[in-house]
């Protein structure tokens, strides 16, 4: 009994020892800056890609409705799936969360749907991250207040450790006093002119005047640019409530992006927005408008300053528009070949629900601008007669095979929609 006692004392103490050398989410980023180990298993856990889920995921995608030729198939079960990013050399998608997960996922044999889905640097424990690629391949993490790049992520993502750095320190992105359970998720792009591009989500559903200069100066309630490295930042545009959407347009190099508008003001009442910002400093509705034309009540009785930009687009009232992206792609048929996809993720304050789905709006060849109205083109995840959801569509993304890419992240999936017809 007492070599019993002492060998189980011993396995105690040797498993507190363990415990007490696992490195906290900050020493982990630390070991990985310096090209150290973090003493991961190498034998990391991975999302189940069959079974109930993915079953039951497939039997309600039978209620989408495309247009003719187009067929959408469940790609990836990924939890909580909103931001992708897709790698230029691997193809693999990293999925961002409203959590602390980020997520890789892999198409081994490429048949088109995922093989493997699995935590990107478990070490870390991400805050809302949300991924974007530079096209030589490096994979900025925009968090809710801290800024992280892996020079390397389609190389390193099979194991737990990967090259890492530091782009903004965390508490540095806004100040620490702004932080805000609301508004918190961050997008990135890179520019064509290889700057880090940002979206920063004002917390309140108006802001108040007390918060308007601060914001301003850090562009809260806008969109920041930087250099790679974190340097050099400026504000680049300003008057933005909380856009979930950025992008460049493939051939005039110019940013496009959506705003969710304030909440509150009826069923129809204020239109969503897609916005046009060609170059730095300027200055969109927020607060004295809270979506296209409509006035807010808590500014109505001011005059706002001039040279306020309108949206180039209006879009359904509290549909939550989302991620966007041009289509450069050859699979689908020519009528769609330069235009804009973007994810609308559904209402909450709406008595008559509306949104979760993928629209479309076609662009003119030169890129200066919408050529037609914005119209749905992938929907059903909504039920018209009950009001339910059968999923929340956030973000679309481009595979190199010119399918699309939409995630979802109540569902918990990524779905691809490819052209069949002729």
């Amino acid at each position: 009994m007492k070599i019993f006692r002492l060998t189980l004392s011993a396995l105690l103490a040797m498993s507190c020892a363990a415990a007490s050398a696992a490195p906290t989410s900050d020493e982990a980023l630390e070991r990985m800056r310096s090209m150290k180990t973090t003493g991961q298993s190498l034998d990391m856990k991975t999302i189940p890609q069959d079974g109930p889920t993915a079953d039951a995921i497939r039997e309600n995608l039978k209620r989408i409705k495309l247009p003719e030729g187009f067929r959408i198939d469940l790609y990836a079960v990924v939890p909580d799936a909103r931001h992708m990013a897709v790698g230029p050399s691997s193809g693999v998608v990293f999925v961002g969360t409203r959590k602390t997960d980020l997520w890789a996922v892999t198409d081994r044999t490429k048949n088109r749907s995922a093989d493997e889905v699995k935590r990107f640097a478990p070490a870390i424990s991400f805050t809302q991250p949300g991924p974007c690629f530079s096209p030589d391949g490096f994979l900025f993490v925009a968090e809710h207040n801290r800024v992280l790049v892996f020079p390397a992520a389609e190389f390193f993502y099979e194991g737990p450790d990967v090259a890492a750095d530091i782009v903004v320190p965390t508490g540095e992105l806004i100040p620490r006093d702004e932080e805000s359970y609301n508004h918190g998720a961050r997008v990135c792009a890179i520019s064509p002119d290889n700057k880090l591009t940002i979206s920063l989500g004002q917390p309140h559903n108006v802001p108040p005047k007390d918060k308007l200069e601060l914001y301003a100066k850090h562009g809260i309630g806008g969109i920041v640019r930087m250099e790679r490295d974190g340097s050099k930042r400026e504000v680049y545009a300003t008057g933005v409530r909380n856009s979930v959407g950025i992008t460049y347009h493939p051939t005039t190099k110019e940013l496009w992006f959506t705003d969710n508008q304030v909440d509150g003001m009826g069923d129809d009442t204020p239109p969503g927005e897609i916005n046009h910002a060609p170059k730095a400093g300027m200055k969109f509705g927020m607060p004295w408008y809270g979506g296209g034309q409509v006035r807010t009540n808590e500014y109505a009785d001011e005059n706002p300053p001039e040279g306020l930009t309108p949206p180039v687009v209006e879009t359904t009232a509290h549909a939550a528009d989302m991620g966007l992206m041009f289509y450069t792609g050859k699979q689908f048929p020519e009528q769609y070949r330069g235009g804009l996809f973007s994810a609308q993720r559904g209402s909450w304050n709406r008595t008559v629900p509306a949104g979760a789905r993928v629209m479309f709006t076609p662009f003119a060849a030169d890129g200066s601008g919408p050529a037609g109205e914005t119209i749905p083109f992938a929907e059903g995840w909504l039920d018209e007669e009950t009001g339910e959801y059968y999923g929340r569509i956030v973000d679309v993304a481009q595979l190199k095979d010119g399918s699309l890419l939409v995630s979802d992240d109540t569902a918990g999936a990524i779905y691809r929609i490819s052209y069949q017809g002729k």
